[in-house]
């Protein structure tokens, strides 16, 4: 088939809030939170939880934390995305038109998709930076592209990529940061994943596969390769293997709860007890659900749950950095989206 434009490449992260006021953050948390696929309750108990409760009470705790995490060039998240764009753009050529969009706030979905369309796009390529996939990321973000979709009269040709927790050049990336680390001088590794309900993770079984068995997710297979914490406890396999730790060396567990609900266990804090009450003091942590470095790693990892293990009487819990813009994840990103969408390696790369 004939191609006369270029194919547009959006690589596309949760979003962040234009400033750490408050303000800025009631505004991020309101659009964030009343997203349907990640507070899924019916139309009007969410607006009265998210609108009446949640944001006007977190905006001004969570405004702090957003003090704290940013830089000078600004938040974390949106830097790390501005610099993985500009460094995968000559990776896919001149023929690609490459650019960062945030599900939630700017740069917005909305206009990157906007500026394709005045590019004349034949192709439109949606790569998310969250390496599983669950209703409540990758697919809100699906969700929204062909919303926006339904507005154009031509279409481009679409491209999702669902999900890459098994990428072999991935994996790599995190077990080269991790092995920047003394990885024999801790007691215990954790892999701490962002949570999510049970309940949502029962509204996307296919197969009537989830929870029916002890450890359902230890072992992804055909009934549960689509299921988040399946696809978490897999890249976390991978990445201990090619560390060599045996299953007795680490632990995977969940971060991130909100509400009162059950959110998939086995949570972070109560794996963290789990270890001090064997005698672990030094544990070293991997977050491999995010990629840029963001306010669930940097403040919530190494500032509270460092604090909470002080407290316990543990003494050293490091984190390993996220991939941000490091290059080989770069060229990751790059390949990941190249083979996905069918492009061809530029010549000159």
């Amino acid at each position: 088939m004939a191609s006369f434009g270029k194919t547009g490449v959006m690589i596309v992260n949760l979003g962040t809030p234009d400033s750490p006021s408050r303000s800025d953050v009631y505004r991020y948390l309101r659009e964030f939170l009343t997203d349907r696929r990640v507070i899924d309750y019916p139309w009007i108990a969410r607006q009265a939880l998210v609108q009446g409760i949640i944001a006007p009470f977190r905006s001004g705790s969570s405004a702090k934390l957003y003090k704290e995490l940013w830089t000078p060039e600004g938040s974390p998240l949106k830097v790390y995305g501005e610099r993985l764009v500009e460094a995968v753009k000559p990776l896919l050529g001149e023929e690609c038109s490459v650019k960062l969009a945030m599900r939630y706030q700017e740069p917005s979905m909305k206009g990157v998709l906007k500026e394709f369309i005045e590019e004349d796009i034949d192709k439109l390529v949606v790569f998310s930076l969250y390496p599983h996939y669950a209703s409540a990321s990758v697919g809100s973000v699906h969700d929204e592209i062909m919303r926006l979709l339904r507005e154009e009269d031509n279409i481009p040709e679409l491209v999702l990529i669902r999900d890459y927790y098994d990428n072999p050049a991935m994996i790599n990336c995190f077990v080269e940061n991790a092995r920047a680390f003394d990885i024999p001088s801790y007691d215990h590794i954790l892999f701490s994943f962002h949570g999510l309900p049970e309940r949502q993770l029962r509204k996307a079984d296919r197969h009537n596969h989830c929870a029916k068995a002890e450890n359902c997710c230890s072992v992804i297979g055909k009934h549960n390769q689509f299921c988040y914490s399946a696809q978490c406890h897999n890249t976390a396999q991978l990445i201990a293997a090619e560390l060599g730790l045996s299953p007795d060396q680490y632990s995977i567990c969940f971060q991130s709860r909100l509400g009162r609900e059950k959110w998939v266990q086995p949570y972070t804090t109560d794996v963290l007890k789990q270890r001090r009450e064997a005698g672990d003091s030094k544990m070293l942590v991997l977050c491999p659900a995010f990629t840029s470095d963001c306010l669930e790693t940097t403040i919530e990892v190494s500032d509270e749950y460092f604090e909470e293990w002080v407290e316990m009487g543990g003494e050293v819990l490091d984190l390993v950095p996220s991939l941000n813009d490091m290059p080989e994840w770069v060229e990751a990103v790059a390949q990941i989206i190249r083979d996905r969408a069918g492009l061809k390696e530029p010549m000159h790369a």
